[in-house]
């Protein structure tokens, strides 16, 4: 693999060290995240992009496509080079509708882990997130069974690390006290801060804290305030925002997605953005 110097440096799940940069392979699916890509050869191309700037981090799901993101993978960079570790998430499905329902139940929990296992070409899974909650965010639930069921397949040597997607500060103290998990995947960005401090506590415990929908959900005012200081550096909006989000803690990692070779170049290099106290002070007041 050839490495290169990425923003943020690295961080350690578990035993896996990873680039803080990572990439997210969901829009390497066609249209509403199903069917192939209209791009076959772009979607290798992108995938083996990644690798060659140094990224050590890919976030996957066999729910993607279905199944479609995880033969890319497989096609594009198996057999996998050293260092680089594959993120999957299961809990939920893909109907008809495009719609997302959950996929909880120990049975289907263990038939996604092993269509991972088989799409992705490997023996053993990196990390699997479980997802929580469903489209419209986290649910106060109980998340017992469906963690224990993952920590039985851990146990089975068929996962290596274990995490929670779209989760409450509840249901993650609930899945800490059954195994220990080494990442919490959630929606957060300049707009939505309801895990500021979830994420420092999760720092203080060496957790990484994984952002999803980076640009997502900003109100015109806030969009704004973003572009204001997005132009007075030169810079992007995403830019600006994947750099503070970098910035904001150690143990957040970046997986911003894209099915553009030249949109992956663009992300690596806003993320290094170098943010001022001030600039720091100004966005973080957007939330």
């Amino acid at each position: 693999m050839v490495t290169t110097s990425l923003p943020g440096g690295t961080w350690t799940l578990g035993d896996l060290t990873v680039t803080r940069f990572g990439y997210g392979a969901m829009q390497l699916a066609g249209p509403w995240v199903f069917g192939p890509p209209a791009d076959h050869q772009g979607a290798l191309d992108v995938l083996r992009e990644a690798v060659r700037l140094g990224i050590t981090h890919i976030d996957t799901s066999d729910a993607y496509g279905p199944h479609v993101t995880n033969q890319l993978i497989r096609e594009a960079l198996h057999p996998y080079p050293e260092g680089l570790h594959i993120v999957t998430k299961v809990g939920a499905n893909r109907d008809d509708q495009g719609g997302w329902p959950p996929a909880r139940d120990p049975a289907s929990l263990r038939r996604s882990v092993h269509d991972n296992l088989k799409n992705l070409g490997v023996d053993v899974l990196d990390l699997v997130n479980l997802r929580l909650g469903d489209a419209q965010g986290p649910r106060p639930e109980s998340a017992a069974e469906a963690f224990e069921t993952l920590a039985g397949l851990q146990r089975e040597g068929l996962i290596r690390h274990l995490g929670v997607s779209n989760a409450t500060a509840e249901q993650i103290a609930e899945v800490r006290s059954i195994a220990p998990i080494v990442c919490v995947q959630n929606m957060y960005n300049l707009a939505h801060r309801q895990d500021d401090d979830l994420i420092d506590e999760l720092a203080a415990d060496g957790i990484a804290y994984v952002p999803f929908f980076p640009l997502g959900g900003f109100s015109p005012l806030q969009s704004s305030a973003l572009s204001a200081v997005a132009g007075r550096l030169g810079a992007g909006p995403m830019s600006v925002a994947l750099a503070w989000l970098l910035q904001r803690s150690p143990n957040i990692l970046l997986i911003p997605g894209t099915s553009s070779v030249a949109h992956l170049r663009e992300n690596v290099a806003g993320a290094g953005l170098a943010l001022s106290t001030a600039d720091l002070e100004e966005l973080s007041a957007i939330g």
